[in-house]
């Protein structure tokens, strides 16, 4: 009887915001805006970092890697989720689902990963700035940012494995704009709670783990400037961290309010609008919070788009 209820499912149906007919349009227009600017913000990110020698340094070769992940996560979401806005109805194959939700896992696994990584080149660079150099070098660079995107590998495979191998009886519309894991599980007539604690092991491993290396880098960070004795390079040195910590701030405090209780009491609604903020805004966010918001990079980026200006002017 499993198997036959499991292979019965072929495609489910993509519920999205709201049913209303009027609301489609705008949605689709605004959230074609949203990837619009996503998509130019972290490309020109990655361009610019790769081509102007001033950037090549270990935290501009994190941020390429941040902006490329952003990218990869926001394919994953919103091309399906634009076409929906313009579909009466939003179906979405049994395959394509559990790829969706495999690579929705696997880049923000990665993320969280390179969140940390990011987070331990800002400590290096303030509390032992006489050793960055031999520490972040290049290899290390190339290393950690391999093991972020590895990171992604494991828990998307076993989560994806396991939640598609459940048994769905109940009617196949899926409460939400994307196949999320919560949303996708309450289709399922099987008893969840061993999933449950597997995806809370996964949540504490990939998102509060590398949270909790976040926040011991960041304390160390602190007392180090605190100590500083010019108010000058105080400021010069939280300057290159805030930007990182308004990003980890928006990332993990929606992630982590969503996958430590999958089957949380708040209304579908409210998931749909945490969701919003981590696979839409916060990937637009990016250039702006953490690139444009740091003086080098802001100045640099100036300087190349008017040389892109006129050459092409000439």
């Amino acid at each position: 009887m499993r198997i036959m209820n499991h292979t019965t499912v072929t495609e489910f149906i993509l519920v999205g915001f709201f049913n209303h007919p009027n609301l489609q349009v705008p949605l689709f227009l605004i959230f074609l805006g949203i990837y619009t600017i996503t998509l130019t913000g972290n490309v020109l990110i990655i361009l610019v970092t790769s081509f102007d020698s001033a950037l090549n340094s270990p935290m501009y070769f994190s941020l390429r890697n941040l902006a490329s992940l952003e990218i990869c996560f926001n394919l994953v979401i919103v091309p399906k989720m634009l076409v929906n806005h313009l579909m009466e109805n939003k179906p979405i194959s049994f395959v394509g689902c559990a790829a969706q939700m495999y690579f929705f896992f696997f880049f923000g696994a990665s993320e969280c990963c390179l969140l940390a990584t990011m987070a331990y080149d800002r400590y290096v660079a303030i509390c032992n700035p006489l050793h960055y150099p031999d520490i972040m070098t290049r290899r290390a660079c190339f290393q950690l940012a391999g093991a972020s995107w590895f990171s992604g590998f494991p828990v998307a495979t076993v989560q994806v494995m396991w939640i598609f191998s459940l048994p769905f009886c109940r009617p196949n519309q899926v409460n939400h704009f994307f196949c999320d894991s919560p949303a996708v599980l309450e289709l399922s007539c099987a008893d969840t709670s061993l999933f449950e604690i597997e995806s809370l092991t996964a949540t504490v491993l990939f998102i509060m783990f590398p949270f909790l290396l976040i926040l011991v880098s960041y304390v160390r960070i602190i007392i180090t400037i605190l100590r500083m004795s010019s108010e000058e390079g105080r400021h010069k040195a939280f300057s290159t961290c805030s930007s990182h910590l308004v990003l980890v701030t928006l990332f993990y405090g929606t992630v982590s309010s969503t996958y430590f209780r999958p089957k949380s009491s708040n209304s579908p609604n409210t998931k749909k609008l945490i969701s919003v903020s981590y696979t839409v805004i916060t990937p637009m966010l990016t250039p702006i919070i953490y690139s444009l918001r740091n003086k080098e990079g802001k100045s640099t980026l100036g300087i190349t788009l008017g040389r892109k200006l006129f050459s092409e002017k000439m």
